[in-house]
C-alpha cells in the first residue's frame, strides 16, 4: 500500500466525521489487495454516475420518485446486479471490481446505492441487519427498507420477519426488536463488516496472512472489540507468530475476564507463552 493510501486509512481508522465517505472507505480496504489501484478515479466514476442521474431529475421530485429512478438507472440501465453464481468471489468484496463487473453482494451494492442516492437527495443509511445488508431510505414519516441485492426492492415487516425466521424460526420481530435491527451502521461498522466478509472468505481459502490483514483492519477501526483480538490472536498462532498471538489473547483477558471461553483462553495462553518465550 503506498503512503499516501496508507495515510487515508489513518484518517479512516481514527473515525474523524465528514472526511471518509463509505465510497472511499470501500475503495481503500480495495487498495490492500489492488496494490497500484487508483481510489480518485472510482470516486471521480461513482460521483459521474450520481451527477448523470441527478441532471435527469426534477428538483421537486419526491423521495419515492427518486428511489423509483435510482432503481432503474442502476440496475436496469447500468446492469448492476448481486453475483448469486459466485457470490464468495473476493471480487464481489471489493468497490472497484463492482464497479468494472457490475456485480456484487449486498455490503458492497448497498455501498454504492447509498453514494448515488445521496447525490441526488436521498436520505440512506446501512443497515447491518442479521442475514445481509440493507439500505434504509429515511422519510418524513418513517422508513423505506431497501435490499440492493434485490434490485432495490422494497421490504415490509413480513419480508424481514421472513428473513429472520432462516436464522431462528422462533424470532418474532416486534417493534423494539425491528427497531434494533434497523438501526443505521456507523461508517466504521460498515468498513469492519466488509472486512469480516473478507476474512470469512479468505478462512475459507485457505489464505490466512491475508485473513490477518482482514483482522487488523478490523481493530484498527475498532480497537477494543475483544472478539476480534482473539480471532487475530488465533489466527497469529496458526501462523506461528507466538508473540503477537499472545498480546492479542491476553488483552482479550483484560478486556473480557470473565467471558464464557475465558477458561479455554488462558489455557491456549499456557500453551503459547512457552512458545513465544523461545523466542527471546
Amino acid at each position: 500500500m503506498s503512503a499516501a493510501i496508507s495515510e487515508r486509512w489513518d484518517r479512516l481508522a481514527l473515525g474523524r466525521p465528514g472526511e471518509i465517505t463509505l465510497a472511499e472507505g470501500a475503495l481503500l480496504i480495495a487498495a490492500d489487495e489492488y496494490r497500484d489501484l487508483d481510489v480518485d478515479r472510482y470516486l471521480a466514476r461513482i460521483a459521474d454516475m450520481g451527477e448523470v442521474l441527478r441532471r435527469r431529475l426534477r428538483s421537486d421530485i419526491s423521495p419515492t420518485e427518486a428511489l423509483i429512478a435510482l432503481n432503474r438507472y442502476l440496475f436496469d440501465e447500468l446492469g448492476f446486479s448481486g453475483n448469486s453464481a459466485d457470490y464468495y468471489d473476493p471480487k464481489n468484496s471489493f468497490l472497484n471490481e463492482v464497479i468494472d463487473r457490475r456485480l456484487g453482494i449486498p455490503i458492497t451494492l448497498a455501498v454504492l446505492y447509498i453514494e448515488i442516492g445521496r447525490r441526488i437527495g436521498l436520505r440512506l443509511e446501512g443497515v447491518s441487519f442479521p442475514t445481509h445488508f440493507l439500505v434504509k431510505c429515511v422519510l418524513r414519516d418513517g422508513a423505506v427498507i431497501i435490499d440492493p441485492y434485490a434490485r432495490g426492492a422494497s421490504l415490509g415487516l413480513d419480508d424481514l420477519q421472513a428473513r429472520l425466521q432462516t436464522l431462528a424460526s422462533e424470532v418474532e420481530l416486534d417493534a423494539a426488536l425491528a427497531a434494533s435491527l434497523l438501526a443505521a451502521a456507523s461508517p466504521n461498522d460498515i468498513f469492519a463488516r466488509m472486512l469480516n466478509n473478507l476474512r470469512g472468505i479468505y478462512l475459507q481459502r485457505g489464505e490466512r496472512e491475508k485473513a490477518l490483514a482482514a483482522s487488523s483492519r478490523i481493530i484498527a477501526l475498532m480497537p477494543e472489540a475483544a472478539e476480534e483480538l482473539r480471532e487475530r490472536g488465533e489466527l497469529y498462532a496458526e501462523l506461528e507468530c507466538f508473540r503477537a498471538a499472545v498480546a492479542d489473547l491476553r488483552h482479550y483477558l483484560t478486556l473480557r475476564p470473565t467471558a464464557p471461553d475465558a477458561a479455554h483462553v488462558r489455557l491456549r495462553l499456557a500453551h503459547l507463552e512457552p512458545l513465544a518465550a523461545r523466542l527471546n
